[in-house]
């Protein structure tokens, strides 16, 4: 199965992250993009908003925004669901020889 994943623009990824309501700041942590201190003393992330920025030619890869929509529920066709797999629990069901 092959699936979509274009990468947005970055009005297209301005857009999603205001759809979920986080700052640039609170994106850029839950994507594990650096966070630092400003000159102003606030956080900042100088990479989201350079992915964000229309006039920067850096666009966030189509599979990392497609896992952003996934963890913030917005995806158009997939949603993620907790499990309770946990590899050492199954490796015990494993039938021996």
């Amino acid at each position: 199965m092959q699936m979509e994943m274009p990468s947005p623009s970055g009005e297209e990824l301005k857009a999603a992250r205001l759809k979920t309501g986080l700052s640039q700041v609170e994106a850029a942590a839950l994507m594990g993009y650096p966070v630092q201190t400003g000159s102003r003393g606030g956080l900042q992330s100088r990479t989201w908003q350079a992915l964000e920025s229309t006039g920067d030619p850096r666009n966030m890869p189509g599979p990392v925004f497609a896992l952003f929509q996934l963890l913030t529920g917005t995806h158009a066709e997939f949603v993620l669901v907790k499990s309770d797999f946990t590899p050492a629990a199954n490796a015990a069901q494993l039938p021996t020889d």
